[in-house]
């Protein structure tokens, strides 16, 4: 989920995942997150009189009119500060991530900055020096964090995107090599997005046999993917070469190009999971367009100026796209009343299955 963006970049929202302009209408987004309707109509207004009030922890007057930037499972919203820069303030859903979780994020983003290893947002301090505030929401406790302001846009989709892609593998490659050697706080938390929590038992965005208009047949094909996708990832196990601390959500919306810039915004899903999913998550929604393969070559070209993939490491790409889609394939089921959800619909399912039919026919 975002954790700021731009005008330009706010232009785009709608085709996130789970992500709204604050034009639509917010009544219409009444969405469940972990059993709670957290959208509703009164919600925003709710949050912007809660978040103004909390504004003097950061030095800010309560009198700055938070403006919302997006909603997804979270609701981000930028402040402009007199005399400096923006700030950006996220307002967490309940019962996602936990304190822990969310310190531990904010911990590595810290340690990538303290490096100079990527352009990212900088997490801001409140005056008492601590990193992550609580508001109340009719008696539900929100936690909330704030990030100075990166003006961009998004890189629009489609084949001129090789150069970024090129950019994007290097960067990973980077990202990698400092999860890798990066010794962590000892209650470092994050969660593991391995197959168990994305296509087994215990799916974090819920059951991919939901997906929307999923029928008898395709049902039985995606149960034969699942089943090969999750002979594959036992294959690969989870030692400390393949699987470590990544992203996990370097999709489009979560990348601010500005002139010759790149920067990654939204840490909010970063965990413990294979390091060649990143790609698979680069990839996220326009996993079926025709392009893709000149943005995956591209991606190597750029990871291989750090790390050296060898043929199997390439074919895996492939084994975590259709891991990714099906996922996601989930998790428009589960979020279906969201602007994301309604306007990919079951069509999203549709293009699923057909990639299902020519992974089978190609990796299995």
């Amino acid at each position: 989920m975002p954790a700021h963006t731009s005008a330009g970049h706010l232009s785009r929202l709608a085709g996130s995942r789970g992500k709204t302009r604050p034009s639509e209408s917010i009544g219409a987004l009444p969405w469940a997150a972990v059993g709670t309707r957290v959208y509703d109509s009164g919600f925003i207004a709710r949050l912007q009189d809660a978040l103004s009030g909390a504004l003097p922890r950061w030095g800010l007057s309560p009198d700055c009119a938070p403006e919302l930037l997006a909603i997804s499972e979270n609701a981000t919203f930028k402040v402009e500060v007199p005399g400096a820069n923006a700030m950006v303030f996220r307002v967490h859903r309940p019962g996602y991530h936990t304190r822990a979780e969310i310190a531990s994020e904010l911990a590595w983003l810290d340690a990538l900055r303290a490096e100079g290893l990527v352009a990212a947002p900088h997490p801001i301090r409140q005056l008492d020096g601590s990193l992550i505030a609580d508001i109340d929401d009719r008696g539900v406790p929100r936690h909330v964090v704030a990030f100075d302001f990166i003006p961009g846009q998004e890189p629009v989709a489609g084949a001129a995107l090789a150069p970024w892609f090129r950019e994007l593998g290097h960067i990973h490659a980077v990202l990698h090599d400092q999860a890798r050697r990066w010794r962590r706080p000892t209650d470092f938390a994050r969660k593991r997005w391995n197959f168990a929590s994305t296509l087994g038992e215990a799916p974090l965005w819920g059951d991919w046999r939901a997906a929307l208009g999923l029928e008898a047949p395709g049902r039985a094909l995606l149960q034969r993917t699942v089943d090969e996708v999750g002979r594959a990832c036992a294959d690969l196990g989870e030692g400390p070469e393949a699987f470590g601390l990544i992203h996990a959500d370097l999709r489009l919306a979560n990348l601010l190009v500005d002139g010759d810039r790149l920067t990654l915004i939204d840490f909010d899903d970063c965990g413990f999971s294979w390091f060649l999913y990143d790609f698979a998550a680069a990839v996220s929604f326009i996993e079926h367009e025709p392009f893709i393969p000149e943005l995956k070559a591209a991606w190597i070209e750029g990871y291989g100026q750090r790390a050296r993939l060898s043929a199997e490491q390439v074919r895996q790409l492939d084994l975590f796209v259709m891991l990714r889609r099906i996922l996601l394939t989930a998790w428009i089921a589960s979020h279906s009343e969201t602007p994301t959800a309604q306007s990919l619909g079951a069509a999203y399912t549709d293009g699923t299955l057909a990639l299902a039919e020519r992974f089978l026919s190609s990796f299995a």
